[in-house]
């Protein structure tokens, strides 16, 4: 079994629901448990302002899959939950992200690890620092850097994302 940490984000139709409806959703992929879940966290928009904000959240999951078959359930999970993609961070019923899956490192057409902009998104650091603490995050800007999830989190307290307490784990 390997260890995954997935990003989950809506804001779109109910987001918390679905958010928590792809909790379970990944607990469906076959050799795959989650193992961890973090609690709902409401962030502004990134890239594009004229839109709703985010519900957002990450799980660690246990898996057989390997990298890209992960990455392919997890499009298949989104395209089930009516996800399109008119334009680049266009509103969204359901995003699913592979941040990192063990120490694996790799950059192809279809897939980034550890995904490349993790380390510049409080969305994904806060819920992460909360599930997985010790977790080092590995990240090219100019130069190669490794730093602690909560370290990194912690630029982000207040910008913007706040924890939802009816939706606490």
């Amino acid at each position: 079994m390997y260890k995954a940490y997935i990003a989950l984000g809506s804001n779109l139709y109910d987001p918390a629901t679905q958010v928590t409806n792809a909790f379970a959703a990944l607990d469906k992929i076959p050799r795959t448990k989650v193992v961890k879940r973090s609690s709902l966290y409401q962030s502004t928009p990134v890239g594009y302002d004229n839109q709703p904000d985010f519900i957002n959240a990450v799980a660690q999951v246990q898996t057989e899959a390997n990298p890209e078959a992960l990455l392919k359930a997890l499009l298949d999970i989104e395209h089930d939950f009516g996800r399109e993609r008119p334009f680049a961070n266009a509103p969204r019923i359901l995003d699913l992200d592979l941040l990192q899956y063990e120490d694996v490192e790799c950059k192809t057409d279809f897939l980034t690890l550890p995904h490349p902009r993790m380390h510049l998104r409080g969305f994904v650091l806060l819920p992460l620092a909360e599930i997985a603490p010790d977790l080092t995050i590995r990240y090219v800007d100019v130069t190669a850097n490794a730093c602690n999830v909560v370290e990194l989190a912690q630029a982000f307290q207040h910008q913007g994302i706040a924890k939802l307490s009816k939706h606490s784990v």
